[in-house]
């Protein structure tokens, strides 16, 4: 946008970019639009397509260094290749979903944007139903194709690991959730796509490394969740009673740490806290004017 194009409004308040309105927390309208559905379908190809790569990535990596079955330390991707299998499905698909969906792939994604009042209750809830379904279809699939390789190599179904307790792995989601959720509001700031006529080319790139980057801390803890669905989808169709025990840890980690990077984002950095106080005071001097 340049100076030219500002509306009024914007040039009286100084700013060079125009944040969207929030939005209702209640729109059912959206029901009635295509362009909806169209989103929800976009959201259960995304997550089913990123399940199905990188599941099959994990359980390759394992059945490729399985020392029992003729394998080697060095015969597969290895930890480095099971990030960057992760980190770059993310960027493709964020690159080909954020005009039709907003590329979010994730619950936790989803739940942050809708507490920033970016997406309404009705999309939010949408989305993570879709993106669960998804994920567990995408892991069926592998199950499916690889059946023997699947059941002898954990189904890629995230687990707490042995020695670590149960508040090493919630804060390794939560801050591992924190890192991407943090990365998508950075990247997808009006702000800076204002100023940089470049950032939203580049926006699934920096995200793609976020979820590449957490990986590389957080595999030996958790096997990474990061996302619910992804969770969800690999505990679904292998039904270990493991898997199924320690599923909380990857709702409540990433949901918690979702939060934390909206409110920052939104209250610390775009200063809305700010904003709301110097709202409650000028309405306070109205009152007593």
């Amino acid at each position: 946008m340049t100076k030219d194009e500002l509306t009024e409004e914007e040039s009286l308040s100084g700013k060079d970019y125009l944040d969207p309105p929030p939005v209702k927390t209640f729109e059912v309208r959206e029901l009635k639009k295509w362009s909806f559905y169209r989103a929800v379908i976009a959201e259960f190809i995304a997550t089913f397509l990123f399940l199905y790569v990188t599941v099959l990535t994990v359980i390759g990596f394992k059945s490729q260094t399985d020392i029992n079955a003729g394998g080697g330390a060095c015969a597969s991707v290895g930890l480095l290749g099971i990030s960057w299998a992760f980190g770059g499905m993310i960027f493709i698909l964020v690159y080909c979903t954020a005009g039709i969906s907003g590329g979010h792939i994730n619950p936790a994604v989803t739940f942050g944007l809708f507490l920033a009042s970016k997406v309404s209750l009705v999309r939010a809830v949408s989305y993570m139903v879709a993106q669960c379904l998804g994920a567990t279809c995408g892991v069926g699939l592998v199950k499916v194709f690889q059946s023997t390789y699947y059941n002898r190599y954990g189904g890629g179904a995230n687990m707490l690991s042995e020695g670590y307790n149960v508040g090493v792995g919630v804060g390794a989601e939560i801050i591992g959730t924190f890192v991407l959720v943090y990365t998508v509001f950075s990247a997808t700031d009006p702000k800076r796509n204002a100023r940089d006529s470049h950032i939203p080319v580049l926006a699934p790139l920096p995200i793609g490394f976020s979820v590449f980057m957490v990986h590389l801390a957080t595999i030996p803890i958790t096997g990474t969740g990061i996302n619910p669905a992804r969770s969800f989808g690999a505990a679904v169709i292998y039904n270990n009673q493991k898997a199924w025990d320690d599923q909380w840890i990857f709702w409540v980690g990433p949901f918690v740490g979702a939060a934390i990077a909206a409110f920052y984002h939104q209250f610390v950095l775009r200063a809305g806290a700010m904003k709301a106080y110097g709202s409650v005071r000028s309405q306070l001097h109205e009152l007593h004017a």
